[in-house]
């Protein structure tokens, strides 16, 4: 059955296994990043995941690259070099008392009580009724506990780094905390995407959990990190205008992915120039019949002198 109708028969397929792995694999390098980098950064660069995925469909699987997914891919390069310029530098956070520190902030703690409980609310409320027909409902889930997720990342990358440099981390019972908590996110977070992917089209889940997704993260690390605050004005206005042009460029690249580009679309000086064109080769064709026309006006004449006799015969 699919999972529109409550099943899961998707772990019965090997091919899904596979692409889980894969995923995984993928998900660790993230997760690499995550403990280097501020998370406003990393999550809005995967947007350059989907634009490989992209690239490589149409190499491998013959899938068409029409012209606005070329200015989707465009405009992703394009905002994710302004967010690199423009990145935030998130507070320093170098151990897990400092991250259990965090973690305590009363605005931490709000963010993340809310998140719960429109989670809950989502699921057993709003789910039955609008998670047929609505693509917020589902995606809203995975977008909201996704940001939880990225935080239990960001811990478990600094319990890791003090692990190698010799600290006893595993007495720490903060980070066996976040990696349960990892494991439950990610567990629900998987299980409510794919329900949206059989329910809706792809083109469509795939820029709304981005933009989502993303915006949920930059939230959740803007509260917990304090990665906003020591921000100039301008670096501010880069970064939110990267992520928007990033946005643009994934819209670009899924909504209107199988839809072609007819003439009626183009601006009125291309059609204006499509139209002279087309005058041209009519009167190129015109010019080339003419060279033929002896022939015809021979022929023409034949048959009208032809009937002009069987008249005056008659």
């Amino acid at each position: 059955p699919h999972l529109g109708q409550g099943g899961h028969a998707y772990l019965q397929e090997w091919l899904w296994w596979a692409g889980l792995l894969c995923m995984g694999i993928g998900e660790a390098a993230n997760f690499a990043a995550y403990a280097f980098a501020p998370a406003t950064l990393v999550t809005p660069l995967g947007a350059l995941s989907v634009l490989v995925s992209a690239v490589l469909s149409s190499i491998f699987l013959n899938e068409q690259l029409n012209v606005h997914g070329k200015i989707g891919c465009m405009l992703s390069i394009l905002g994710s070099t302004v967010m690199v310029i423009h990145a935030p530098q998130e507070e320093e956070v170098s151990s897990l008392e400092s991250m259990a520190e965090k973690l305590k902030d009363p605005g931490f703690i709000v963010f993340a009580v809310c998140v719960l409980v429109s989670s809950l609310l989502l699921i057993f409320v709003a789910g039955p009724r609008y998670g047929q027909s609505n693509v917020l409902v589902y995606v809203l889930v995975c977008s909201a506990i996704g940001s939880l997720s990225v935080s239990c990342v960001k811990g478990l990358g600094i319990a890791l780094k003090e692990l190698f440099s010799g600290k006893p981390v595993l007495k720490e019972p903060l980070g066996w905390v976040l990696l349960v908590c990892l494991v439950i996110c990610i567990s629900v977070q998987i299980n409510y995407l794919n329900k949206a992917l059989d329910i809706f089209n792809t083109s469509v889940v795939t820029p709304v959990y981005y933009v989502l997704f993303t915006t949920a993260v930059m939230t959740c690390s803007a509260i917990l990190f304090k990665e906003w605050q020591h921000m100039v004005l301008d670096n501010i206005i880069g970064t939110v205008s990267g992520f928007l042009t990033i946005v643009s460029g994934i819209f670009l690249l899924h909504a209107f992915r199988d839809m072609p580009l007819p003439p009626n679309l183009l601006p009125l000086f291309l059609q204006q120039g499509r139209a002279d064109l087309h005058n041209l080769w009519r009167s190129a064709d015109r010019h080339h019949s003419c060279q033929h026309q002896p022939l015809l006006p021979s022929e023409d004449k034949g048959s009208q002198s032809t009937e002009e006799e069987e008249e005056e015969g008659e």
